[in-house]
């Protein structure tokens, strides 16, 4: 099975998150096989992002969203760690500045949007802003309601600017996010990343996906797909997202540019 395909959200389709197994794995087995592809995958994603460094022609932004947990910093040190760190940019998005609420709530993304020839990633996005911000009621709803629009005109014009984007919603279940947790109190090299938040946030669980299903639905367009990613087993997150990146970069058909001298013609001393 096609996991890229599997996986991804239909522009337009009605997205009920029960209906997604978090513990799905499409038929692949946990081992050295599947370890073997993740490893191919990510060298290939390295080869990949030189490519796309050469030829300056796109760029590739990756959005990565979940619930608490739900393991984006995993699936970036994971999938990413074979990048060269000069061709990639990584912005975390969290409380919004004094600055940032003087601007629209797209001002702060578009600033740390990749250039074309480098690779960007969104850990937490633009899409707080449907979400925590309609959880918490920070603003009211013909404000947050109106942002979906608003976001998919972002993501045309972006797309329409050579950035090719690609968004990731780590599923996982609240069983998995409370047993995460647990494990977080009981390590004292992950124990500070665990804060009371964590646990007063588990109050709103189904308002979260609520508010996931809806952005799934109305932000999955063909220009900015989502894909709905089960994460409870990691090394699955691993695998699904490393496939999905490699397709994407490989649907570009990038080419490395011609130089810009005859080399025939250089003279060495």
């Amino acid at each position: 099975m096609n996991v890229r395909k599997a996986l991804m959200v239909k522009p337009g389709k009605k997205v009920k998150l029960s209906d997604y197994d978090p513990d799905d794995t499409l038929g692949h087995e946990k081992g050295p096989r599947t370890d073997a592809k993740i490893e191919k995958a990510c060298e290939r994603l390295d080869s990949l992002q030189y490519l796309l460094y050469a030829e300056k022609k796109h760029a590739l932004l990756v959005v990565f969203q979940a619930l608490d947990a739900g393991g984006k910093d995993g699936a970036i040190r994971h999938v990413m760690s074979g990048l060269n760190p000069q061709g990639c940019v990584v912005a975390s998005f969290k409380k919004p500045s004094p600055e940032e609420l003087a601007h629209d709530f797209l001002w702060r993304v578009h600033k740390v949007v990749p250039e074309l020839g480098l690779i960007g990633v969104f850990n937490r996005s633009h899409y707080e802003d449907v979400l925590v911000v309609r959880v918490h009621d920070l603003v009211p709803k013909d404000v947050w309601s109106a942002r979906y629009d608003q976001i998919n005109s972002f993501e045309r014009n972006l797309s329409g600017s050579g950035v090719t984007i690609v968004k990731f919603f780590l599923h996982i279940s609240k069983a998995e996010q409370k047993k995460r947790f647990l494990e977080r109190i009981d390590d004292p090299d992950r124990r500070w990343k665990i804060s009371q938040s964590d646990f007063l946030e588990r109050k709103f669980w189904d308002d979260y996906i609520k508010a996931y299903e809806e952005a799934l639905r109305r932000c999955s367009t063909d220009e900015a797909p989502w894909y709905v990613v089960p994460a409870n087993k990691k090394w699955f997150r691993n695998f699904a997202v490393s496939r999905i990146l490699v397709e994407t970069l490989e649907e570009l058909k990038m080419k490395y540019p011609k130089p810009t001298v005859d080399v025939r013609d250089l003279k060495w001393k």
